[in-house]
């Protein structure tokens, strides 16, 4: 009896990790939140919204470093997708990130901060205009949006930023390849106490013709020194590079390294 229970219980955390088991295409929202009537309005207006668990989002069923939650992404059974957001329903700024795959998979992996307990949802829209949403519910204790990062804490933050890293590996089971960047840099919310806002706000992957692959608006819950992956269909050619700016300013330009 308690080997299956220890089973039933696995079991029971590994559902926890993935996204709610809404069917396809419905309108009532897996995660039952007050607030998802206001989040719909403010992103996305007027556009038809779709819960769809055609969406796979993974992450944990509890954030054990709120400013640093790891989460991942993939929108490919939608076919062919325009743009993506995530929205995190009880962070005090809710808009993540906004990613435009272009030339790459609709999936991404990330980390990003939590203030407290919420649904994270990540909205797909498909060349109908129709927004699909698939929903995570994380647990926090909380304060990832109101604490100062690590490289604020000692003062490290302004001889690495925006250098970037990067690395090249195969797909998975050998299909396609995987870009990962990491780019230094506080992302700072604006909500610590004398720490003004301070955030990369785009990111794009170019080829060697210097046109975008893939375009990323970024927002402050995305985490300190964030790292991005990227899944391509075939090989990582020679020439790609990454260029962005943050809200100061400040310029980001690298190669990415094979």
């Amino acid at each position: 009896m308690r080997t299956a229970s220890l089973h039933a219980a696995a079991a029971a955390l590994a559902a926890a990790c993935l996204s709610w088991p809404a069917r396809a295409d419905t309108n009532i929202d897996p995660a039952g939140s007050p607030l998802w009537p206001t989040i719909q309005q403010e992103v996305f207006g007027a556009a038809r919204t779709t819960f769809d668990s055609r969406i796979r989002i993974t992450g944990p069923a509890f954030a054990e470093d709120p400013m640093q939650v790891p989460i991942a992404f993939d929108a490919s059974a939608l076919g062919k997708v325009e743009r993506i957001v995530v929205v995190v329903d009880r962070n005090p700024i809710r808009k993540v990130l906004e990613f435009a795959p272009m030339h790459v998979r609709p999936a991404l992996s990330f980390r990003f901060k939590l203030q407290e307990a919420s649904a994270v949802r990540v909205a797909a829209r498909t060349q109908d205009g129709v927004w699909h949403v698939g929903t995570l519910q994380v647990d926090a204790t909380g304060g990832g949006c109101t604490l100062p990062g690590a490289t604020r804490q000692n003062s490290t933050w302004s001889t690495t930023l925006n250098q970037v890293e990067s690395r090249v590996f195969p797909g998975f089971n050998g299909a396609g390849s995987r870009i990962r960047l990491r780019v230094m840099h506080p992302m700072d919310t604006g909500l610590v106490a004398g720490i003004p806002s301070f955030h990369i706000e785009q990111l794009n992957l170019l080829d060697a013709r210097r046109q975008p692959m893939l375009e990323l608006a970024l927002y402050e819950p995305v985490a300190e020194n964030p790292i991005f992956s990227f899944d391509l269909d075939g090989p990582v050619e020679r020439g790609i590079s990454v260029a962005g700016v943050d809200n100061n300013g400040n310029r980001i330009r690298a190669q990415v390294t094979r």
